[in-house]
């Protein structure tokens, strides 16, 4: 253990132990997606805590407690993973009933999302039992706060990962081209070619690459689809690592009518200055126009006054 974690354990006693615990509980602990620094003062008290840590991989895990200067015997210890997660999730419950705290990581990140643990928390779910989120680290939202990307209505789309059949992955990148929120991408070093070359069909749309996010060799980069093909090729390092990407979204064009229409919508409720400025503010038009189009409407209403 780092000497720095050892103040770390002490500070999550002092910060998190006060707090209530209940027994006959799973916690779902998000864990580090590569610095080890990003794990929170909470989830380093629940590890500590817990009568069994189920985990993804119970080496990974016992190196990640290790590090932080947790002890866990190997009997403590209980791995669960895509391929036994609806046998373990039985196990897991057996143990919430018998009124143990129960801590569920995955490899990195927050489990249950592109990682295992969806199914242990329905089954937990299903039993009566209590479920308890100890937010942290995602690579999800470390890209799209580092993106810059946005879209019309300020939300973005979780893709995950596409599928590895060419012919799925290249429909779903046709989907993705009528998306016009961002969308964020996960990919593993092996197939991060494959997916930039299905990508590459979007052309000028803007992609922005996260590779071995919070980790030493951290690369954050913005292009074009066109351009990330060569973007991978142009240095060998680009090829390695976890990668998360965030296709940006495509604002999209409002009909030449949409001003009138919203306009007319509007005009039956306010004034015609207010109705004006509240329709430049949805449309984005030019309200010198928006006013001349509700005058020419006002016209054509003869039983309509222009204020």
């Amino acid at each position: 253990m780092s000497a720095s974690f050892a103040s770390a354990l002490a500070a999550a006693r002092d910060a998190a132990a006060s707090q209530h615990y209940p027994q006959g509980a799973l916690y779902v602990v998000a864990t580090p997606i590569g610095n080890l620094a990003d794990i929170s003062l909470r989830a380093l008290h629940v590890l500590q805590l817990a009568d069994v840590v189920a985990c993804e991989d119970t080496r990974h895990t016992q190196s990640l407690l290790r590090a932080y200067g947790i002890d866990k015997a190997p009997a403590q210890l209980l791995a669960l993973h895509q391929h036994n997660e609806h046998e373990a999730a039985q196990a897991v419950v057996a143990r919430l009933q018998q009124g143990q705290r129960v801590a569920y990581a995955s490899d990195a990140g927050t489990p249950a999302v592109s990682d295992p643990g969806a199914r242990l928390v329905a089954a937990v779910r299903e039993a009566g039992l209590r479920v308890v989120p100890l937010p942290g680290a995602s690579s999800i939202t470390a890209a799209i706060s580092v993106a810059g990307a946005h879209g019309d209505d300020g939300g973005f789309v979780f893709g995950g990962f596409l599928p590895s059949k060419a012919g799925e992955r290249d429909a779903a990148v046709q989907l993705l081209a009528r998306e016009p929120r961002p969308v964020v991408l996960l990919e593993a070093p092996h197939r991060v070619e494959a997916l930039a070359r299905a990508l590459a069909v979007l052309g000028q749309r803007p992609i922005t690459v996260g590779r071995e996010l919070t980790k030493q060799f951290e690369e954050v980069a913005t292009m074009a689809c066109a351009a990330l093909p060569a973007w991978l090729a142009g240095e060998p390092s680009r090829t390695r690592g976890e990668f998360a990407l965030v296709l940006h979204g495509t604002p999209q064009p409002q009909a030449e009518d949409d001003g009138q229409r919203v306009l007319e919508l509007l005009l039956k409720e306010l004034p015609l200055k207010g109705a004006v400025k509240l329709a430049a503010e949805i449309t984005g038009g030019s309200k010198n126009e928006l006013y001349e189009t509700a005058l020419r409407l006002k016209r054509l209403d003869p039983g309509s006054s222009p204020e």
